[in-house]
């Protein structure tokens, strides 16, 4: 018993351990292609508007209604101390450190990330990708590439988005609900919320969009086993997107807001 589990964990760690060092190589080879290629811009803007404005009413709804269920919860703990002008501030740091980023991201890759691993999946199986090999265009440029960019300058704007609407969302709950003076809720997001805050959310949803698309793009294109692998890479890309993204924001936040 206790030598099939070790059998097991030994297999599942050389499975894990190859899947890693494959996608490492596959992220050098995206790095190869972006410095030493020139970027299909037209591709690049179909992608931008495909991954990025397609996906706004998602990401503003999203941070809508996260800000006001912020507000929500915390007005009855923050009332027993008679804290609510601390509601803005919260709301705002909340959206602007943690939600606004994560929530855009795994949103966005269950969206998008699917989406990516469908559609080169489906090019790898019906052998479109070693077509174009064959016309001797270069893949991760044509395809890899514009998508991985797209995302990565993208959800930093649709996070810019998402936080604005959850502190609007926060103001329509504490004011119109809770009947709070909407000065005070104003003043302390000044007072407390910095630009800092702002663009460590942003560089935390620079690098959720990049590990969507890339997670995407790297399911799709080693894609086997017919319609059945394109569902499988489809269902993994979204698995492990949302879990990298999870387990990154750990780490991102440590280093962006050590000291805080």
């Amino acid at each position: 018993m206790a030598f099939s589990l070790l059998m097991l964990t030994g297999k599942l760690t050389l499975k894990v351990a190859r899947a890693c060092g494959k996608y490492t190589l596959f992220i050098v080879q995206v790095v190869q292609t972006v410095y030493g290629k020139k970027i299909n811009i037209s591709k690049l803007f179909a992608q931008m508007d495909r991954l990025g404005l397609q996906s706004f009413p998602i990401s503003i709804l999203t941070g809508f209604f996260a800000g006001a269920v912020i507000a929500l919860q915390t007005y009855a703990t923050f009332k027993q101390f008679g804290s609510e002008n601390m509601i803005g501030p919260v709301v705002a740091l909340t959206m602007a450190r943690e939600l606004g980023p994560v929530l855009t991201g795994l949103m966005v890759a269950g969206r998008c990330s699917s989406g990516i691993a469908a559609e080169i999946g489906t090019m790898r199986i019906t052998e479109q990708i070693d077509a174009l090999e064959t016309l001797c265009i270069n893949n991760f440029q044509y395809l890899i590439v514009p998508r991985i960019l797209a995302a990565t300058v993208m959800l930093p704007f649709l996070t810019i988005f998402s936080m604005a609407f959850g502190v609007m969302g926060g103001y329509i709950v504490c004011i119109y609900i809770f009947s709070l003076n909407p000065v005070n809720y104003i003043d302390g997001i000044a007072e407390f919320l910095t630009v800092s805050d702002i663009i460590s959310g942003l560089i935390k949803a620079a690098c959720f969009g990049f590990i969507f698309s890339s997670v995407g793009s790297f399911k799709g294109y080693y894609t086997w086993g017919g319609a059945k692998g394109v569902g499988v890479a489809t269902t993994q890309s979204v698995v492990v997107a949302s879990i990298a993204i999870l387990v990154s924001n750990y780490f991102l936040s440590t280093l962006l807001f050590e000291g805080f």
